[in-house]
């Protein structure tokens, strides 16, 4: 097979010389150059058009994700960071795995393993977000940063969904409302209907209807959102109607 060229960006200087002298003994990955910084890399990556980048999430200036929105990359990204929080925002850009620092020899073999075979691994999280923190998400085609906090309410389409976010109107996001139940507070975050989730926060009034469903109305939405029998007694245990 032909060689993968890779370059690496990370603002350690002792990182970069780790990480390529690592390298060296895999004689299917032709290191091509590195960077320090966000300005760097994208010189470099437009100079090289690298297979792989071997990419730093926290440097001074930018952050590793905003790297893939000021650059066009089609590489496979391997995440390179010392907090393991980041982790799932790195498979929110496909990142192909992350590894954390010190980089480990065999846990950097495993990687590469998978990186000639194609094989992609799932995030496994520990624990749910907090509200204060922010994903980052493909919506309506592009990568964007999405504070949680703002997110007011999630509608199911499919395999993806559409988001209430900010004063924004609706967008479209590749993930699913299973996906998103997985990772939000549910000390916030209610679903109210087998095709909605809504941030509580932002709920301004719930009527009752025939049939015992519900209608509820949330701050700058103009529509109000069903509320099925179903769900009706969760949202009752976080708020006073």
């Amino acid at each position: 097979m032909k060689h993968l060229k890779a370059i690496i960006v990370d603002d350690e200087w002792l990182v970069r010389e780790e990480l390529k002298t690592l390298l060296t003994e895999y004689p299917d990955i032709k290191f091509v150059g590195e960077a320090a910084n966000v300005t760097q890399a994208v010189d470099l990556v437009n100079a090289t058009q690298p297979d792989v980048i071997f990419l730093d999430i926290q440097m001074p200036g930018a952050t590793g994700f905003e790297l893939l929105e000021q650059a066009d990359i089609a590489s496979t990204i391997i995440f390179v960071t010392a907090y393991d929080q980041y982790a799932l925002k790195a498979f929110e850009v496909n990142a192909l795995d992350y590894l954390l620092k010190p980089i480990q020899k065999e846990r950097l073999a495993k990687t590469i393993r998978r990186l000639l075979s194609g094989e992609r691994v799932a995030p496994r999280l520990s624990h749910k977000l907090g509200y204060d923190d922010v994903v980052y998400v493909l919506v309506n085609g592009s990568l964007k940063f999405i504070k949680l906090s703002l997110l007011k309410c999630i509608i199911a389409e499919g395999n993806y969904s559409y988001i209430f976010y900010e004063n924004r109107h609706r967008a479209l996001v590749s993930k699913t409302l299973q996906d998103w139940e997985n990772l939000l507070p549910d000390d916030y975050f209610v679903r109210i209907h087998r095709s909605t989730i809504v941030n509580f926060e932002y709920v301004k009034q719930v009527k009752i209807c025939q049939n015992y469903t519900h209608l509820v109305y949330l701050r700058d939405i103009e529509k109000p959102f069903v509320m099925s029998r179903r769900y009706a007694a969760k949202l009752k245990k976080t708020m006073t109607w």
